[in-house]
């Protein structure tokens, strides 16, 4: 068995869910910012994990038979990172002695929700450890193989 494939599966999923753990840590950071050295205001980021698109019929099934057969890595459809800007309402605070604040004393702040980042950082952040320990769990299986192996 070719363990590498498991090892650029977990690898994969490391890099998407890293990429996670820093967008939800990003928004964070903006979420009190109210416009760019641009004057532009933050706009909050999301992740959108795609899988690279297979050379398969698309049906499930003959997506894994053609996975099954084939040994090639590129028969898998590994996941990508897209990073894309939310479409979210800014969220209006009264703060009528602030130099941003409209007519009516509101500062637009971007639509950041602190809950939801924080859940999608925790996510994340055990998404990444699972797969942490299946390449971990990968590897001792290929060390106990080469050992099996030398022992005969």
């Amino acid at each position: 068995m070719d363990y590498t494939q498991a090892f650029a599966i977990s690898a994969a999923g490391m890099s998407v869910e890293r990429t996670r753990v820093d967008v939800a840590a990003l928004n964070l950071a903006n979420a009190d910012t109210i416009q760019t050295a641009d004057g532009v205001s933050y706009r909050p980021m999301r992740v959108i994990a795609r899988s690279i698109a297979t050379q398969g019929s698309g049906a499930f099934a003959a997506e894994v038979n053609q996975g099954l057969t084939d040994n090639r890595l590129s028969a898998i459809g590994l996941p990508q990172a897209d990073v894309e800007p939310q479409t979210v309402e800014p969220r209006l605070v009264y703060e009528p002695g602030h130099p941003f604040a409209n007519k009516k004393g509101f500062v637009s702040y971007p639509g950041v929700d602190p809950a939801t980042e924080m859940v999608t950082l925790t996510r994340a952040l055990r998404a990444y450890e699972a797969n942490v320990v299946a390449m971990n769990t990968a590897r001792t299986l290929a060390l106990k193989a080469l050992d099996i192996g030398s022992s005969s």
